[in-house]
């Protein structure tokens, strides 16, 4: 429930090829920074600005003239950058994404049509296609006694060797506005979070996060 293809369609990124021969989403966050510079000089100079060695932003894209942008990064078509916004490099950003007011990226993907608009923190972290963030949630992204990341899920424990490593949201996740999603959360498709919830572990798709002991499949007939 919680490989790449479980998760993700890779029809919604321009990254498709970063995470091809791998098994699971969060193999790909060493190689975010390498792949951007491998895929930034194939991009089409006709379509992309390129105001440094290290970045390429879409000429659709709108950036308020008060965000700071730090490479590597690139930014994909129709996507709105807010006043504030603090991008710290190692970043791929989707078409008709919007990153917000007063928030951060550091090493992710961001599939197309996502969006954290607001006093957002995401980092070493993927979000699948239409993943929405709440106002003030946040992926924490390192265990507080600074050991390495296990994704669990109940009995089955999978090491991933990562000191650094917030969350991987599936395809059309709703996060609930200041959750924290801790380090090692894994979110499956069609998933909603409650506001004010502290996420951790794998969440199976289709679920409807209200507390750690209180997760309910959605009704999907009746949405």
């Amino acid at each position: 429930m919680y490989t790449i293809k479980d998760m993700y369609d890779l029809n919604e990124t321009i990254a498709a090829e970063l995470f091809e021969g791998k098994t699971y989403p969060w193999e790909v966050l060493a190689d975010i920074g390498d792949f951007i510079l491998k895929l930034g000089n194939t991009l089409s100079l006709d379509e992309f600005e390129h105001p440094a060695d290290d970045i390429w932003i879409h000429k659709s894209v709108t950036v308020a003239k008060t965000a700071t942008l730090n490479g590597p990064l690139i930014i994909d078509a129709g996507t709105e950058v807010r006043p504030g916004a603090f991008v710290r490099g190692k970043v791929i950003v989707g078409k008709n994404c919007v990153v917000g007011n007063s928030t951060e990226l550091k090493n992710v993907v961001l599939f197309n049509t996502v969006q954290v608009p607001h006093y957002n923190y995401v980092g070493d972290s993927i979000l699948g296609t239409h993943s929405h963030m709440g106002a003030g949630s946040i992926t924490s992204n390192v265990k507080s006694d600074k050991t390495l990341v296990v994704v669990k899920n109940g009995d089955e424990h999978i090491a991933t060797g990562l000191k650094k490593f917030g969350a991987m949201l599936g395809d059309y996740v709703e996060v609930g506005c200041n959750s924290v999603l801790n380090p090692g959360t894994v979110i499956g498709r069609h998933c909603n979070i409650y506001p004010l919830s502290s996420v951790r572990g794998v969440i199976a798709e289709n679920s409807i996060f209200k507390g750690k002991d209180d997760i309910v499949e959605k009704n999907i007939k009746n949405g």
